[in-house]
């Protein structure tokens, strides 16, 4: 089960981009990929107040709304991670059933996978009904609860402490890429096995490497 953001899409700098122009509006400091990668949390209401933003003054709503419609700009050439099209296709030659849980509204999540031509690597695309980003944890539960006994163990595959705590709350195994929205320290303190691309993921998955 892949994360999206800053897991199979490298779309960091995309939203360091975004949102410095959202700062730059309100006069407030611009952050670099340091700054950004710790701040950067869920819910992300929290990483906006991090940063500076008045969100008991400010319309939450139309925040995110500004954000996605300049994301969608900034992002337009946001790549795959290096790598990511051999992992997928080695996963699925092994038989894994893959999925996308992720906190991005759907259908953006869509269009961004089609754009990359991933989405037939996937058994299903599941992401929120709305831009707030709250959340996936809850997401995860409700695919878990849909599981068949004996159908196979679930890796949760992610960037964020978050895709930790949803792995924790859907009560399956985590393995975390550094290089994505959060520091490696932060990472770190998870507990779970770090991996910095995709050959040593699939080496994860693959039970060459410590899952």
């Amino acid at each position: 089960m892949w994360d999206w953001n800053g897991t199979l899409l490298d779309d960091v700098r995309a939203c360091i981009e975004a949102i410095n122009v959202m700062l730059a509006e309100r006069g407030l400091p611009a952050v670099d990929i340091v700054r950004y990668r710790e701040a950067f949390r869920f819910p992300v209401r929290e990483y906006y107040r991090e940063i500076g933003f008045d969100l008991e003054r400010e319309d939450w709503d139309a925040v995110c709304e500004r954000y996605h419609g300049l994301y969608a700009a900034t992002s337009r050439s946001s790549p795959l991670r290096p790598g990511t099209i051999e992992a997928l296709r080695a996963l699925s030659r092994r038989g894994f059933d893959m999925f996308v849980l992720s906190a991005s509204e759907l259908s953006i999540l869509n269009r961004m996978a089609a754009e990359r031509g991933v989405t037939d690597f996937f058994a299903g695309m599941y992401g929120l009904s709305n831009l707030h980003a709250h959340s996936k944890a809850g997401l995860g539960i409700e695919l878990m609860s849909g599981r068949s006994p004996g159908s196979g163990s679930v890796l949760l595959i992610g960037d964020t402490t978050h895709d930790w705590e949803t792995a924790r709350e859907m009560g399956c195994d985590c393995v975390l890429m550094t290089g994505g929205h959060e520091s490696d320290e932060r990472l770190m303190k998870c507990g779970c096995p770090l991996v910095p691309g995709m050959p040593e993921l699939v080496d994860v998955c693959l039970g060459r490497g410590k899952w």
